[in-house]
């Protein structure tokens, strides 16, 4: 299946909102833009969405008051932690700034993984 470039328009707001933060790192994966904090994606688009990783609270909140969905990049693959946002919150520029900034904080609260080891893959061989 081949995915589709975000509009030029949806990458203009993406950038728009994205926090002037420290640590804050914009990086595209997959051609698409997305932003990371201490190693862990925080928000991002993909195709026509715009995606924010929530708190368990956030996510509640935000899909009871929007109609979020969960994301969802390929059908039965759903990533935790992860809403797609409706074009009506998109559009509304001082809210959507102000989601991101929360996902940007729970970013920040999350703790990092380890690094793994370069020989994870020669030590299960063996």
């Amino acid at each position: 299946m081949a995915w589709r470039k975000s509009p030029p328009t949806l990458i203009a707001r993406f950038d728009a909102v994205l926090p002037k933060a420290p640590g804050v790192v914009r990086r595209s994966m997959f051609g698409y833009p997305v932003a990371f904090v201490n190693d862990a994606m925080f928000t991002g688009l993909h195709q026509e969405s715009f995606i924010l990783r929530l708190s368990d609270g956030d996510r509640r909140a935000l899909a009871k008051a929007h109609d979020a969905r969960p994301f969802e990049p390929l059908p039965g693959r759903v990533m935790r932690e992860y809403l797609a946002l409706p074009p009506a919150l998109i559009d509304d520029a001082g809210e959507l700034k102000a989601w991101v900034a929360r996902g940007l904080a729970y970013a920040r609260s999350v703790k990092r993984k380890p690094a793994r080891s370069k020989n994870r893959k020669r030590a299960a061989k063996r």
